[in-house]
């Protein structure tokens, strides 16, 4: 039987069987397409993940209270102001550019009746330049705010649409914004000083957080540090430095300490294992 012959007896078969032939011809087109559709969306979701992260900075580092990995260090201390502000030394962290210590909470915004749940965060105005905020319209929160408890925010987008319903002519106006903490019954009045690019955000001087928006059992602590290192090159140089201090500021035992750095590097390892996947 030669090849002509076979090739012949096939197409015989296929057409006397049509149906059955359509059938397995569809149910091979949709599972090749199944597959491709599925390693696409995976692969296009892996690259929106790690370019997000990658946007953030390479030479970021995020510095908190607790042994993540460690659960023989009990009650650690909190990162405090005083330990973010040691953390700019320049003789004892020459790696380190630039230092932005946080404190976050959730609340309600509220204007003219519209209300929306946010979050709050009390920032210092090198959280600027460190998490590289794009602005819409304004200047971000200077240190004349910081110093004086002022009463202004930098609000992201999500907010100005669903509280005012346009995201122009806000800017350094009496705008009646108000912000109320989760667990608070009054509401502290705002002055949109500025619109960023970020969903649902507002964002105040830390000493106004601290004052008026957001407690803690230590007043002068905060949740995270943000931490930017001179360069990409200098980043476990200046987790070592930064590592060093606290130890220092904290008193803390060999092998217990009582924070966590984690650095970007750490983080992109993690996000690709896990889209990998």
């Amino acid at each position: 039987m030669n090849l002509l012959q076979l090739l012949l007896e096939s197409l015989e078969s296929l057409i006397s069987n049509k149906m059955r032939s359509g059938l397995t011809v569809l149910g091979i087109v949709i599972g090749v397409a199944a597959v491709i559709a599925m390693m696409a969306v995976g692969n296009g979701a892996q690259a929106s993940i790690l370019g997000s992260i990658n946007g953030v900075g390479t030479n970021l580092l995020f510095v908190f209270s607790g042994a993540r990995n460690n659960p023989a260090v009990k009650n650690p201390r909190p990162i405090t102001m005083s330990d973010a502000n040691a953390m700019m030394d320049l003789n004892a962290a020459p790696d380190v550019k630039a230092v932005a210590p946080v404190l976050q909470g959730n609340a309600i915004a509220d204007f003219g009746g519209n209300t929306k749940t946010t979050t709050v965060i009390g920032v210092t105005p090198d959280y600027y330049p460190v998490r590289n905020i794009t602005l819409l319209d304004g200047s971000f929160i200077n240190q004349a705010n910081q110093l004086g408890r002022a009463s202004v925010a930098v609000i992201g987008v999500d907010v100005a649409d669903a509280l005012f319903n346009r995201r122009d002519g806000l800017v350094a106006k009496p705008s009646g914004l108000r912000i109320r903490p989760f667990g608070s019954s009054g509401f502290s009045p705002l002055r949109v000083e500025v619109l960023w690019l970020q969903d649902n955000e507002v964002l105040v001087p830390i000493t106004t957080a601290q004052a008026r928006l957001i407690t803690r059992p230590t007043p002068d602590a905060v949740d995270t540090v943000y931490v930017e290192s001179t360069d990409f090159s200098t980043v476990n140089a200046a987790s070592d430095e930064i590592s060093q201090i606290l130890r220092t500021r904290h008193r803390t035992q060999v092998g217990l300490d009582d924070f966590t750095i984690f650095t970007q590097q750490s983080i992109l390892s993690t996000a690709q294992s896990v889209t990998g996947i």
